[in-house]
């Protein structure tokens, strides 16, 4: 038994956010962020928007491009959950009409994705689902300090989803053997420290009680950047090896949109052509867990993935956090990932 991918859709919220916009209160120039971060505009959810909403419009394209099937389970990977609790996956499901169906979240950091497949893998796996909808999303910017030079240019928001079945290794949308990894000894690297167990506002006070910065992602950007690129060049080529596949035989890595500099290292650390390298991150910023399946969705709509060709996956992200697979693209129905008046409508 293997997974294989059925269906695929994306979310991006309407706001684009360009670098002129936040340039002024960062005291920095434009193209420095851009030079810096590989950024020019990004995402924002505005308006009321939250991840239940971005997460409920992927997914329903998913199931669409997928062709409507009976779904068993729901999982939804965000770094930025509408409550702490409950779960927002069981009002995504609710939504999207899919009954009394198990519905979780999960949050790996930006890894969250691949740690996703791996779920959705184990569950079908183990026969407790026949088809798995597996929806990235996050509605991250309102968690970011907007005076943070180092953290603000880089998040947008956004999802996407896929819709996954059991199969067999070799077949149109089947996945390889998925490699995961964390290294929880250097998890304050990117991290919000209130809001949990561990630092709380005294009940009544609000943030009065804790200094304004613990309220927002922290992150020490070098040492992120040499762990991003040691954990993803080892992690690839784990996922290549139990593949059976050599470099050579990659035609697109898709790789999560954390930072430019980032993609262009370890793409020369694995040897990959430039062009073989997908990026997204110019347009739509980091988009944390939702990076990969919507930049997936992307190439395949603009035609530049097509069936039978071989793409290999890797993210890096909070916990520290990492994984990799490969997987052969399948013939899809694809949708844009835009806003529109049905998405607005749904998401009411």
């Amino acid at each position: 038994m293997t997974m294989v991918l059925t269906g695929i859709g994306g979310c991006l919220p309407p706001q684009v956010v360009t670098n002129e916009d936040i340039s002024p209160s960062l005291q920095a120039k434009p193209e420095w962020i851009r030079r810096m971060t590989g950024i020019a505009q990004r995402r924002m959810v505005s308006g009321g928007l939250s991840t239940r909403d971005l997460a409920i419009v992927a997914g329903r394209r998913a199931l669409a491009s997928a062709g409507h099937p009976r779904i068993d389970a729901v999982l939804v990977t965000t770094c930025s959950p509408d409550r702490i609790t409950p779960a927002v996956a069981p009002e995504v499901a609710a939504t999207l009409g899919l009954g009394n169906v198990m519905a979780f979240d999960l949050n790996s950091g930006c890894s969250g994705f691949v740690y996703g497949l791996a779920t959705a893998s184990g569950l079908l796996a183990a026969g407790v689902a026949r088809h798995v909808l597996l929806i990235a999303a996050e509605a991250f910017t309102p968690l970011v300090n907007p005076a943070d030079r180092i953290t603000r240019p880089i998040f947008g928001d956004g999802a996407g989803a896929i819709v996954v079945r059991s199969g067999v290794a070799g077949e149109p949308g089947a996945f390889g053997p998925i490699d995961v990894g964390s290294d929880g000894e250097r998890a304050d690297l990117l991290s919000i420290a209130a809001g949990g167990s561990r630092q709380r506002a005294a009940c009544g006070l609000g943030h009065g009680m804790l200094a304004a910065e613990d309220w927002y992602l922290k992150m020490d950007g070098r040492a992120v950047y040499e762990r991003a690129v040691a954990g993803m060049s080892a992690s690839t080529r784990t996922a290549l090896a139990r593949a059976g596949w050599n470099v050579g035989d990659v035609d697109w890595f898709v790789a999560h949109q954390a930072n430019a500099r980032i993609l262009r290292t370890v793409g020369f650390e694995l040897g990959l052509a430039e062009h073989r390298i997908a990026v997204n991150i110019d347009r739509i910023g980091n988009t944390l867990t939702a990076s990969i399946p919507l930049l997936l969705n992307e190439l395949a709509l603009d035609g530049r993935l097509v069936p039978s060709q071989r793409v290999l996956v890797s993210a890096f992200g909070a916990g520290l956090s990492w994984g990799s697979v490969s997987l052969q693209w399948p013939p899809l129905a694809i949708e844009s990932a835009e806003w529109d008046g049905a998405s607005a409508a749904l998401a009411a």
